[in-house]
């Protein structure tokens, strides 16, 4: 069974909206995808998404951790945030193997912006940070990294290196199907990611009514 996983942690700017959007892309664009299902904090009902409870308090990005909790998924398994919006053909991340969006700024690392895997593959990632949550959450828990900001990526990154595990990157994959936003092009896609301040719901000119539309 394959499964787009996402995150919905209470407190930020998402609500279920912005889950039923991802969900309507996925089921036109991708799918291939037998399962949409969402961690989360609230009391959510999307149609076609299946609500799991999230089970830590853990705060902001960290809630994606629980992705990795062994025994929510088998089978080819993507990890996708809320920002993402499909516009177009992208059963191919529902296929099997190891991958993951290579960081739009630090080139050679992962983001968690869209991460593939298989099954329990990556369970030690749960059972690793949720044995010191507090340890992992601290800056430098990771030793010296690019990244400016400390967040679940730059974990997931370290502890998928210290594994010694081999990951593709879907950009080298998959050449044409994932597309940085960018306000100055009309056209977008097929899968479209956002970076920095950008978001979907504060797009302009043809790709914000194609996001609400979704």
């Amino acid at each position: 069974m394959t499964t787009l996983l996402t995150v919905l942690k209470s407190g930020g700017r998402y609500d279920a909206a912005w889950v039923e959007r991802l969900a309507r892309g996925v089921r036109r664009h991708a799918p291939s995808f037998d399962r949409i299902l969402c961690l989360t904090d609230l009391p959510i009902v999307v149609a076609g998404v299946e609500r799991v409870p999230l089970r830590h308090d853990w705060p902001a990005w960290w809630a994606k951790m629980e992705a990795f909790r062994p025994g929510l998924t088998q089978g080819p398994t993507l990890l996708c945030d809320l920002d993402t919006v499909f516009t177009g053909p992208a059963d191919a991340l529902a296929e099997p193997g190891l991958a993951a969006m290579e960081d739009y700024f630090h080139k050679g690392r992962l983001s968690s912006a869209l991460l593939r895997w298989d099954g329990g593959e990556l369970d030690f990632l749960y059972t690793t940070f949720a044995a010191e949550p507090a340890w992992w959450m601290t800056p430098g828990a990771c030793g010296s990294v690019p990244n400016a900001v400390h967040g679940d990526q730059v974990v997931i990154d370290h502890l998928v290196r210290r594994e010694g595990l081999h990951l593709d990157f879907l950009q080298r994959l998959y050449p044409n199907l994932l597309d940085f936003y960018d306000p100055r092009r009309s056209d977008h896609g097929p899968v479209v990611i956002f970076i920095g301040d950008a978001k979907p719901d504060t797009a302009t000119g043809p790709f914000r009514a194609a996001w609400a539309d979704t």
